[in-house]
């Protein structure tokens, strides 16, 4: 049977011994140390080390008191950069050689021959060797240093009941997850220097749905957000329709009858126009023409005149009797 008490001050040891670890990797005060047995350490370490960008970062050589060392050196192997070193000589007590200037001895090489980086960039991906020279023999720590890029994180709505969530350049690559689980499609896009942008991009069918919560999973912490799904397309076409077509077709329709019912009106109080009496005088000339020049019209006027005067003289001799 475990006893809770034993179990609690186990933790709290596991605790304080990886605190007391982390003190005494980032302070290397190697001049303090207690003297060990050299000849039982390892010729050489390595180790994996991730640091996040923009942040200092201390590297330190093998734990040997100083009092041993004659040389200490730092290798460096940059990613696509020639390799450079520094040196610390305990006869001369000078230093040599020179990096970049976010790559320096984190203090006085003989008081604390570690390395520090600050800032650290993602350039600063690489191999990093302490090579300590001693009377007892060469002794190298080393150390593959990965940078750590904390990826952007945006969650934005999308038509059709649908959300992007991304997480832009990170390094490394971070993990997406949705609440609720929808019909989700997770891309990835890499970069030259190294870092990744994650985007997934979900579907929710079910109208049930009105807000979901995309958490993203990195070495810089877990970061979660959540968005308000937009509107059923289906639903939001008949309040267009509703509320925006059919009064603009109400007010064409209106518009039209409202024409007609003008025009009909201007139509029918419109007084007709009188014709103008051109016909009969358009005749006349053709008729003073017709009895000037026509012989038929001219016999059948004396034919007339004739008779005329026969019926006069006829009255006349009658009268005389």
């Amino acid at each position: 049977m475990v006893c809770p008490w034993r179990t609690s001050d186990l933790w709290l040891l596991l605790i304080l011994t990886v605190f007391l670890v982390a003190v005494s990797s980032t302070s290397c005060m190697h001049g303090k140390q207690t003297t060990q047995n050299i000849s039982a350490l390892p010729a050489e370490v390595n180790t994996s080390l991730t640091v996040l960008m923009d942040t200092k970062a201390v590297l330190c050589c093998y734990p040997i008191p100083l009092t041993n060392v004659v040389l200490i050196t730092w290798e460096i192997i940059l990613r696509d950069r020639p390799t450079c070193k520094i040196s610390y000589k305990e006869e001369t007590n000078k230093t040599t050689g020179e990096c970049t200037k976010a790559i320096t001895w984190a203090s006085r090489p003989d008081v604390n021959p570690g390395l520090q980086i600050h800032p650290v960039a993602l350039s600063h991906d690489g191999y990093y060797r302490c090579q300590m020279a001693t009377p007892d023999g060469n002794f190298d720590r080393g150390y593959h240093l990965q940078v750590s890029v904390c990826p952007k994180v945006t969650l934005s709505p999308v038509k059709n009941r649908t959300a992007a969530c991304k997480a832009v350049a990170g390094k490394p690559a971070a993990q997406v997850s949705w609440a609720p689980i929808g019909d989700c499609v997770t891309e990835q896009e890499h970069w030259d220097n190294g870092t990744v942008t994650v985007w997934s991009t979900c579907h929710w069918p079910d109208s049930n749905v009105s807000a979901v919560t995309c958490s993203i999973s990195h070495l810089c912490g877990n970061k979660s957000l959540s968005q308000r799904l937009l509107p059923d397309p289906k639903g939001t076409s008949h309040e267009y329709i509703l509320y925006i077509i059919f009064p603009i077709v109400l007010l064409v329709v209106i518009g039209t009858i409202w024409f007609l019912i003008c025009i009909y009106r201007k139509c029918k109080l419109r007084k007709p126009e009188a014709t103008p009496a051109v016909e009969e005088d358009e005749m006349q000339p053709y008729a003073s023409y017709t009895e000037k020049s026509n012989p038929l019209y001219d016999t059948t006027n004396k034919a007339k005149m004739s008779q005329m005067l026969q019926s006069e003289v006829d009255g006349m001799g009658l009268n005389s009797l």
